[in-house]
């Protein structure tokens, strides 16, 4: 590989990939904590509130937070399921899967077969990794327009 017009070996390869999954892990991690943290905050921020149609865009940020939660959750599933199958790859594509053996043609057919997986896998973390912070800011903005509207109502 190529990095910066120098070759760049595999152990240098293998920790930039680290690194970069660390800091993957850490952003979805850190969305998921906002998103409990924002839904603690407006609990407590509302608990001597009266429901009021005012509340409609708190109930909808509620509602988004909740939901980037549960995208952020489905992501680390699927990204775990690929780390799995990852590691089950290597073993087909190594002769060490004792169902499939060294027979080429099935290496062949169960790399295909993961690969496919694998692919929709990724698919799945880069959709559910999207809606966790689609969902997230779509929440604060409901959350700082039910914020405007009581303002304007105290006023």
């Amino acid at each position: 590989m190529l990095i910066g017009g120098h070759l760049m070996d595999n152990e240098n390869y293998r920790e930039i990939y680290k690194v970069l999954n660390t800091s993957q892990d850490k952003y979805v991690y850190f969305i998921l904590t906002a998103s409990v943290a924002a839904i603690g905050f407006t609990i407590t921020q509302t608990k001597t509130l009266s429901l009021s149609l005012t509340q409609i865009p708190l109930g909808l940020s509620l509602i988004c937070w909740g939901l980037s939660f549960w995208f952020g959750c489905r992501n680390r599933e699927y990204y775990n399921s690929t780390l799995y199958s990852n590691g089950e790859l290597i073993k087909v594509q190594t002769g060490q899967n004792p169902r499939v053996g060294n027979d080429p043609r099935l290496i062949q057919a169960a790399t295909e077969g993961m690969m496919k997986a694998l692919n929709h896998n990724s698919d799945k973390i880069n959709l559910y990794g999207s809606l966790q912070m689609r969902m997230f800011l779509t929440g604060a903005i409901f959350y700082i327009i039910w914020h405007v509207i009581e303002m304007y109502l105290r006023s």
